[in-house]
């Protein structure tokens, strides 16, 4: 895997997010509900360090961390235009699931949507001087998928 020309780099995981969803429009047997403990690998870059030494100072990843806590801790995911959204709704108000709708529930639209939300943060704490180049969104030890990409406004060399 090759990084880009950026400097330092460095790496962050994320893990023991359970949460269920379905691909309801998948052939198979991932159009039922199913679930897994998701986890995240993010993929920092920096062309110089902060004050401390770090890329990224990962104690300061909290906010990003409560964040995917918040969408894929013991949560079910569906897409925004699953056919049985209004009855996933009703047993969201009824408290039978904890519903996250999402544009797609998929590995690689979760690894895009997380690479997104790191750099959100990194932009407003760091002002640009670093970036999420990559983020991964792994299902289980055999199933991930990444995003990678540099930010539009970070500057590459």
């Amino acid at each position: 895997m090759s990084t880009p020309r950026i400097g330092f780099t460095c790496s962050k995981h994320f893990g023991g997010f359970p949460c269920s969803h379905r691909q309801w429009n998948h052939p198979g047997h991932c159009s039922y509900v199913h679930g897994y403990s998701r986890s995240f690998t993010f993929w920092f870059s920096s062309k110089e360090l902060d004050q401390y030494g770090f890329v990224v100072d990962f104690s300061r990843l909290r906010p990003l961390e409560e964040k995917l806590r918040e969408q894929f801790d013991h949560t079910f995911l569906v897409n925004v235009d699953d056919p049985l959204l209004l009855q996933w709704e009703e047993l969201h108000t009824k408290g039978a699931l904890d519903l996250r709708v999402m544009q797609n529930v998929g590995m690689e639209s979760s690894a895009e949507l997380v690479w997104q939300w790191a750099n959100s943060f990194l932009l407003e704490k760091d002002k640009g001087r670093s970036c999420c180049w990559m983020a991964e969104a792994r299902e289980n030890e055999k199933n991930s998928a990444c995003f990678k990409s540099i930010p539009d406004w970070y500057e590459v060399d």
